[in-house]
């Protein structure tokens, strides 16, 4: 195949061989000696979900299926919902129109009189049917259909992670043929271009296929295909609009753009709702303006500006991390790599692994970019009207894990959306407090939409978590940790951490033996309504620990002093059960043999800090207690959270096992998390386990290498951050650190765990050479950092 393409291109002229594809076939198919992190299929995608590439920008996402004859590019956008204001159904936020706070107090005295209550009988009086709550909506397809001119062979459809590009290529009646697909963040759009080896070669008819949930007017002018309209449901207005570009005139129908006998064609998509992050209304200006100007300037830049723009703006991002386990380059399919995972190739597993772990960052960048909503339930990506739990925010986790790997795989610029969108909760957060708990501040529970739902649902098992809020403001604390902003500390965390403590300050009650407790409180979800469910108090005790150290940081002395009253008192849900587990609930009432897929009662080992095996050893052992009885299993989420629990409990190999597990038994062809149904979150959650099994940074030590498996024996990372604004690279043989450098981005003193600390090891300063005084104690070393240096620790040879 290689020696028929590269003659192929010498029987060129000069002016005919094109530059983009000489290139990619030089590259894919003379040079494929180097790893590459592909996910790749030798066929075109035949289910979307299982096969299906996916793309994007933030906003915008786009599934390649590659068909040869006709290509759907499903794509979307992600304020196009059904819901919300203006619904037929009406819209009430979640939140009743009559205070709660009766029904409220009486399950809270049912539960002090008989101990519990029924999910069943809290729902009846707690719950709250939903209405008009809304679904994530599939935009619509970009059709391409083309010329049908014989068989086709030599087919490859890859995501190429280090370019953000997906390419198809085949060869048909012997031409070969190219199509490249991005999603690009500088200019806003995606961008498909089709290509031959032959001038003359493209031909191929572009049209939408729009869902009929909706109005819709297409209108075709010079080349340019729009799509408009407002949703049935909700009135909500929506357009779409794609420009046509070739080397040749193009043709037009009163549907359709038509390209015949081009060298390339150049397809530019951009879509937008009049929708605005904005409570109550949540409505904003019509998109037409903004998308005409966008395809009127993008339109003038040539598929290589385009690209390279693209490009700049990703690998800035995508490549501050790499991650070498030992992969190995191959031909091989990602599904055929995946069948053979853990079959005996080692090398093949590592390179498995290593595509995994860059693929989960690759998602987060594609799906969550400033001036976007967050990365959803399956990110930006959906081919559904009717998308399973509408493709929303479900807060009693998810979207948490979501956002776990932002921090430590050095990818803060998709954190801005969360931030916004936690943010925008609030307003609608404080009704919510003070309608069903007559509280100040602002809550949340279970799950959200981009409407502003902060009130509740009436599933029994999954509609109460008023600690929701806390969680998400864990994330506020947890940047300014990693980066030291107190800007943003002051500005955005302590004003929103502030408000999610005064809430609980007004909904704690005391218990019997006079402890502030959670009442009602549930343990997702499983078990009965109580007071002071280990998950419920673990979550309270994280928000007011972190906010008390906000305010001794920012100078609120007032604040945290009330604050220290109240932690004295907190029940903090910890304790250790007859079996030496950590108990669940207050009540020793913890089953052995109990392996629910939520382990809800570990939020304090993982992503909390309470847990600690130097601070708390005999909580850190009866949590090891507990997961181990929990046993592997689990959906994808599930088996996420575990490996970061036991990378927590410095179990490498555990943890490991839980990676591989996910990966057989909850990984799709296209290696999207499999719940099932494709949820995201479980790709995001395995790679932040990936990272900390590398490094973890809690509790104000940095431990290199804390759970490092023994089948990754050899290997380098480079570019994950730390608690404390640092930059790690590690080098480790033989299954131990060989090697660290290490970047300050604040003075101060740091203390650094590795075994390296009891053997012969050096540290200077790189760019002078000096060597740098160590405070040794076992395997901890310390020492006073100087802002934007960099430190090398390392073995010291014999």
């Amino acid at each position: 195949m290689r020696a028929r393409l590269l003659n192929a291109f010498r029987h060129l002229s000069r002016g005919q061989r094109l530059l983009p594809l000489v290139l990619l076939f030089a590259h894919s198919f003379v040079c494929a000696a180097e790893p590459a992190l592909k996910i790749s299929f030798d066929q075109p995608a035949a289910n979307w979900e299982r096969e299906g590439l996916p793309i994007g920008n933030g906003a915008m996402g786009a599934v390649v299926m590659g068909g040869v004859e006709i290509d759907r590019l499903q794509f979307n956008e992600k304020t196009l919902w059904t819901g919300g204001p203006g619904s037929k159904q009406g819209y009430d936020f979640g939140i009743p129109s009559e205070s709660q706070i009766n029904n409220l107090v009486s399950v809270r005295k049912q539960i002090e009189e008989v101990g519990e209550l029924t999910p069943e009988a809290a729902a009846k009086r707690l719950g709250h049917k939903a209405i008009g709550y809304g679904d994530y909506q599939n935009f619509g397809e970009l059709v391409l259909k083309f010329e049908p001119i014989g068989r086709f062979s030599d087919y490859r459809r890859e995501l190429d992670l280090d370019k953000g590009l997906v390419r198809v290529t085949y060869t048909q009646n012997g031409i070969h043929f190219l199509r490249e697909y991005f999603a690009s963040y500088p200019d806003g759009v995606i961008a498909v271009r089709v290509s031959a080896d032959k001038p003359k070669s493209v031909n191929v008819n572009a049209s939408f296929n729009i869902p009929d949930n909706r109005s819709l007017q297409i209108t075709v002018k010079q080349g340019r295909i729009t799509a408009s309209g407002n949703l049935n449901d909700n009135g909500l207005g929506y357009r779409a609009s794609f420009a046509v570009i070739a080397n040749t005139p193009v043709s037009e129908t009163e549907n359709e753009v038509k390209v015949v006998g081009a060298d390339s064609a150049l397809i530019i998509l951009k879509a937008g709702t009049n929708y605005a992050q904005r409570y109550p209304s949540y409505r904003g200006e019509d998109p037409k303006k903004v998308i005409e100007s966008t395809l009127d300037r993008v339109s003038k830049k040539s598929f290589d500006k385009l690209l390279a723009d693209h490009q700049a703006d990703y690998q800035k991002i995508f490549g501050r991390v790499t991650l070498d386990l030992g992969q190995v380059s191959t031909d091989l399919t990602t599904p055929q790599i995946l069948n053979k995972y853990r079959k005996g190739d080692a090398n093949l597993d590592r390179t498995l692994e290593a595509i995994y772990f860059q693929f989960g960052r690759y998602l987060l960048i594609s799906s969550s970019r400033k001036g976007s909503l967050p990365a959803n339930l399956q990110g930006v990506w959906n081919a559904s009207n009717t998308p399973p739990w509408n493709d929303d925010y479900h807060v009693n986790i998810n979207l948490q894990m979501n956002y776990w790997l932002a921090e430590t795989t050095n990818l803060p610029e998709t954190l801005p959306p969360f931030f916004d969108f936690v943010e925008s909760l609030v307003l609608p957060g404080e009704q919510a407090a003070k309608q069903l708990f007559g509280a100040r501040g602002w809550t949340l529970f279970l799950n959200t939409n981009i409407w502003g739902f902060t009130g509740l649902i009436d599933w029994p098992t999954a509609f109460w978590q008023p600690e929701a809020g806390a969680w998400l403001a864990q994330h506020f604390y947890e940047h300014y940790l990693f980066s030291g902003d107190t800007k943003f500390l002051r500005v955005h965390a302590y004003p929103l951490m502030k408000g999610a403590t005064q809430f609980w300050l007004d909904a704690l009650v005391k218990d019997p033996s006079g402890k502030w407790v959670v009442s009602p409180s549930f343990s997702p979800e499983q078990g009965p309504f109580v007071a002071g469910a280990a998950m419920s108090q673990q979550i309270v005790f994280d928000l007011l620990r972190n906010t008390s150290e906000a305010a001794h940081t920012l100078g609120d002395e007032n604040f945290a002093k009330k604050l220290s009253a109240v932690l004295t008192n907190l029940d903090p849900g910890l304790r250790i059960g007859k079996w030496g587990q950590l108990q669940e609930w207050q009540q020793d009432i913890d089953d052995p043999k109990n392996q629910h897929r939520h382990i809800s009662h570990l939020f304090a080992l993982h992503p909390g800090r309470q847990i600690d095996s130097a601070e708390t050893p005999e909580f850190f052992q009866a949590a090891r207690t507990s997961l181990n009885a929990r046993g592997d299993g689990g959906t994808g989420w599930s088996q996420a959270w575990k490996i970061n629990l036991w990378a927590r409990l410095l179990d490498g190999d555990r943890a490991h096992k839980l990676l591989s597990d996910q990966l057989v038994m909850s990984t799709l062809p296209n290696l999207w998390d499999n719940h099932p149904p494709f949820q995201i979150d479980g790709n995001f959650g395995a790679v932040a386990g990936i990272a900390e099994m590398l490094l973890q940074s809690q509790n104000n030590q940095i431990q290199l290498l804390p759970a490092l498996p023994g089948v990754w024996s050899n290997g380098s990372v480079k570019g994950l951050r730390a608690r404390g604004n640092w930059g790690v690279d590690l080098v480790w043989k033989n299954g131990e650190l060989d090697e660290a450098d290490l970047t300050a981005g604040l003075s101060g003193k740091v203390r650094l765990k590795n075994s390296i600390f009891r053997k012969a090891f050096s540290l200077i300063e790189k760019d002078s050479g000096k060597k740098v005084t160590v405070d040794i104690t076992g395997d901890t070393g310390s020492f006073v950092a100087t802002a934007n240096k960099t430190y090398l620790l390392n073995t010291v040879k014999h």
